[in-house]
């Protein structure tokens, strides 16, 4: 929005506010050089920023400027304020910990990135004559209270409404002798580090009211919003001075009270204090993850009219839907669409509601297909790629677990083993570039990660046993296994060497085909070579001669179904009829973790068990997809069971209720029930090939690809399969229908 040189310095109150410290700054326009044509503020800061102009908000975003890898990136974002100026006019900044000075992980650290809020920020003014008027951050600004006493975004916000300060971002505030305000100084930074952001800003997305206020065994408010989300609490409340309102939020209830012991240390908690007239509370410098709000200290009677839920995540455009004729489907897909939005909050985490809340690896790796189809998340994970990219050139190319990656500031257990890349979790630098590549089709996604994938690759090759195997060192492997104990999540019944040697296999073959569309050829040969020699290890020692794949159990086979490692047709017939018969075994229930389960069902159907697949997604015994559902769950689990059939939370140390890593199911759901695949990047082509099963008699199914939206409406007539598409002008679709030989479309609409 402009290109004004920087003149801001990074800067912090001289003195110590508790809480979120206000800076602020009066400024007068010059004069005789017109009207102001135009007025952009470009702004970040050491935590989180709320920002100012005459007392209006210069933008809708929340927490900004996010979490990102900030010893290398520092997003700063652009705001066009031009109809906020007046001819005297104040910026006024508001901040919080956030990520920078906040808690993180489970460790109970904070600090992690530094111990001093600061903001940095500048006001551009262009006159109609061209002159700039430039008011940046500088030592002449002044700082003081606000009314947040304590914030943190795992542990809530404390408000004390006796400390509210009208005016104090408008003309005419008595900044110097009201209040206790202070002068400021400046931070070492470097401006090196700032980075214009490519994915979205954090925003409210919408509001929840109540659908009930319960009392507790023991007597406590309890209220409960119907859906598990992520955001806070607002409302306006009158009562005597100095009185206290407490808010503890929980996923779920427990013998009737509220269920916090997932949350681990998580406190959770907001607090306002009351002024004794009207007050408006809404907590900005946290977020919390709940369906149930436990409230104490409410003035009066409480109701579903005297509160509503905030949704807040990342400004993300819809453009896939999926709905089909089961109940229980969709709310499953329900659940997978609110665990995205709950956990697309500036990064994809694995949960928005515990002392976690992290960017790790192996979700995001497996769930981005899903993903990219239910929203545009291209910008939102470029940007994420980007912090991945600069944590792995710092670690000389080892991926990290988690990005951004606070764990490496965090003490960890002397039995924990040194940090190595890990399959499935480093795998997500090659994995979810290629997820973008394919539902976008925009080739920039590849040739700005390509180093990093191919940095990736190399490195694990030298990982590889004597073998040719990744059989060494520390591995995930099948996560969270149904089978594993509670207090066991790695102990799978899938090795997990086989697990690794097969992710490896399926990240050299993408990375050798991404050197071959960025015309790298000798590259392509590598990666392509070096994917040869993992298959033939992989069929070497993994492989007996009857077909059986080591360790003989559902992941094992789904994988090397799905990543096609298996060297001949007739193995890959026996993968897939051994599939069939462990699924059929276990009684349609599932039994993979996090590495077979996004995979299991695509394995099915793609060696010929398309029912056996429907009656794996369709069990409501646990563990299944459909379990959960059945329990009243409004997002996707952790655990299979993370809550028992008597109502108990699972005991096991690690229990949220929204994960959406197990909700990669519906990338099967949307290309097989649904019928919508890409035959080439962004859709360029596209198959129609809807394949229905028993339990679901109809589905609809649509997607807004970058040549248009593309839709398929299937039902079942009288034993017949009647079938509505449309698809984008300009595109052609290849259509495969049950009973009839595959055949071609133009754009337009169809009945078949």
């Amino acid at each position: 929005m402009t290109s004004t040189p920087w003149q801001a310095a990074m800067i912090t109150p001289t003195q110590e506010f508790d809480g979120a410290p206000r800076l602020r700054k009066e400024f007068a326009l010059d004069t005789g050089h017109g009207a102001v044509a135009s007025a952009t503020l470009r702004a970040t800061a050491f935590g989180v920023y709320e920002a100012f102009i005459n007392g209006s908000p210069v933008g809708d975003d929340v927490l900004s400027p996010g979490w990102s890898s900030y010893e290398w990136r520092l997003r700063y974002r652009s705001y066009d304020v031009t109809a906020l100026l007046g001819q005297e006019s104040v910026l006024g900044v508001e901040l919080g910990n956030g990520w920078y000075r906040g808690r993180l992980a489970w460790h109970g650290e904070s600090n992690l990135y530094g111990s001093e809020l600061g903001f940095f920020g500048q006001l551009d003014i262009t006159f109609a004559d061209g002159h700039v008027q430039t008011v940046a951050s500088d030592d002449t600004w002044q700082a003081g209270p606000s009314a947040t006493t304590f914030n943190d975004l795992y542990d809530g916000q404390v408000l004390d409404a006796r400390r509210v300060q009208p005016g104090w971002s408008a003309p005419g505030f008595a900044a110097a002798s009201d209040g206790g305000w202070a002068g400021v100084r400046t931070l070492a930074f470097d401006a090196g580090r700032l980075a214009t952001p490519v994915g979205p800003p954090v925003v409210r997305t919408g509001v929840v009211r109540p659908v009930e206020i319960l009392t507790s065994p023991t007597g406590k408010t309890l209220v409960d919003f119907g859906q598990n989300l992520v955001g806070w609490l607002r409302f306006t409340v009158q009562g005597e001075a100095g009185a206290a309102i407490t808010l503890r939020h929980a996923e779920v209830l427990e013998d009737g009270e509220l269920g916090v012991r997932p949350l681990r240390s998580a406190k959770a908690a907001d607090t306002l204090i009351l002024s004794g007239g009207s007050d408006f509370f809404e907590p900005t410098k946290t977020f919390h993850g709940f369906r149930y709000a436990e409230v104490t200290g409410w003035p009066g009677t409480l109701t579903t009219d005297s509160l509503e839920a905030v949704v807040v995540h990342s400004e993300l455009e819809r453009i896939g839907e999926f709905e089909c004729s089961n109940p229980l489907v969709n709310q499953l897909h329900s659940n997978i669409v609110w665990g995205l939005r709950g956990n697309f909050l500036d990064l994809p985490t694995d949960c928005p509601q515990r002392d976690e809340r992290l960017g790790w690896t192996g979700d995001i790796g497996v769930f981005a297909p899903t993903a990219a189809f239910l929203y545009d998340v291209q910008g939102f994970l470029q940007d994420w790629l980007l912090d991945l990219a600069a944590e792995q050139e710092a670690a000389d190319g080892l991926v990290p677990i988690t990005v951004p990656d606070a764990l490496k500031y965090c003490p960890q257990p002397p039995e924990f083993p040194k940090p190595e890349s890990s399959a499935l979790w480093s795998e997500a630098s090659v994995w979810v570039p290629w997820a973008l590549w394919e539902a976008y089709g925009d080739l920039g996604v590849l040739r700005n990660q390509y180093a990093s994938m191919a940095s990736h690759t190399r490195r694990v090759e030298t990982l590889l046993s004597p073998e040719g195997l990744w059989d060494q060192g520390f591995q995930f492997g099948d996560w969270l296994d149904p089978d594993a104990a509670p207090d066991q999540p790695w102990a799978a019944k899938a090795d997990t060497g086989v697990v690794a040697t097969a992710c490896l296999y399926r990240t050299a073959r993408i990375t050798a085909e991404t050197a071959r569309l960025l015309g790298k050829p000798e590259e392509s040969e590598y990666f392509e070579a070096l994917a040869a020699r993992v298959q033939r290890s992989f069929a070497k020692y993994y492989v007996a001669a009857d077909g059986t794949i080591h360790s003989d159990c559902s992941t094992v086979y789904a994988l090397a179904i799905a990543f096609d490692v298996l060297e001949t047709p007739e193995l890959r017939d026996f993968a897939g009829n051994r599939l069939a018969q462990l699924v059929q075994k276990n009684g349609y229930r599932v039994s993979t973790g996090f590495a077979g389960t996004p995979f299991i069902t695509h394995a099915l159907t793609d060696t010929g068990h398309l029912e056996d697949a429907y009656r794996l997604l369709l069990e409501e015994q646990c563990p299944s997809w459909l379990y959960p559902v059945t329990m009243g769950a409004t997002t996707v689990w952790e655990r299979w069971d993370s809550m028992l059939p008597d109502g108990s939370i699972n005991p096991g140390e690690m229990t949220s209720f929204n994960h959406y890593a197990l909700g990669a199911v519906a990338d099967w759901m949307h290309k097989v029930v649904g019928g919508i695949r890409p035959l080439e990047p962004g859709y360029a082509r596209i198959l129609i090939a809807p394949q229905p099963g028993a339990g679901i008699d109809w589905a609809r199914t649509s997607l807004a690809t970058p040549a248009g939206q593309v839709r398929v409406d299937w039902r079942m007539v009288d034993g017949r399969l009647a079938v509505e598409a449309t698809v984008p002008a300009g595109v052609s679709a290849d259509v495969d229908l049950p009973g009839r030989e595959r055949f071609t479309v133009q754009g337009g609409s169809h009945v078949f």
